[in-house]
């Protein structure tokens, strides 16, 4: 019988998997020195998303020097409101202007074969205005409301990139903003996820 020092021999299978990590490496930093340090306002990039309206402060399409977050800017226009959707990562809001609230629907998972997440049937109100940082815990199903009949309100909504390179990129949207006029995205379900009936939205 192989002991554990023939097992860790055997093979015949070549690579150059740390060779190239130190060349990615050396790109990698050598690009970072051009990156942008300064992004100008003028200069980030608005999107009327199925979220609403967003103005995209730092994202790695934007090839700026911060490579741990995303962070955009959310317009809600008087009386208005985001749509409704939930994302793995938890994420932080900073109410740059106006007041308003936030509903959350709290989630709930069983695992046996599969995942099985539900989300609670009436939502948690969180009431929010300019100053206050709002935290919503992983894969939350939020919307954001504007209280407001007269002035917009602005948040600053910031994410954590890991989950991207971990394999969490899970973000889902629910239901559109009503300044979008597109179509509802698909989704996707990978193997060993199912949603539960009780999902609301």
């Amino acid at each position: 019988m192989a002991d554990e020092k023939d097992i860790a021999h055997m093979g015949d299978a070549k690579a150059e998997i740390y060779s190239d990590w130190l060349q990615d490496s050396a790109e990698f930093r050598k690009d970072y020195r051009q990156r942008i340090t300064v992004l100008k306002a003028k200069d980030m990039p608005f999107e009327n998303s199925p979220d609403g309206l967003l103005k995209h402060m730092v994202h790695d399409d934007l090839n700026t020097t911060e490579c741990c977050l995303d962070i955009y800017m959310q317009f809600l226009e008087p009386g208005g409101q985001s749509g409704k959707s939930r994302r793995l990562a938890e994420h932080i809001i900073y109410v740059a202007e106006g007041e308003g609230y936030d509903l959350h629907w709290d989630v709930d998972f069983e695992v046996d074969d599969v995942f099985h997440w539900g989300w609670a049937d009436e939502p948690k109100k969180y009431e929010w205005k300019r100053g206050d940082f709002v935290f919503v815990p992983a894969y939350t199903l939020k919307q954001h409301v504007n209280s407001s009949k007269d002035n917009e309100a602005r948040l600053i909504v910031m994410t954590n990139r890991i989950f991207k390179s971990m394999g969490l990129d899970w973000i889902e949207q629910i239901e559109n903003a009503g300044t979008y006029k597109g179509d509802l995205p698909t989704e996707l379900a990978g193997p060993g996820w199912e949603p539960d009936s009780r999902v609301t939205g």
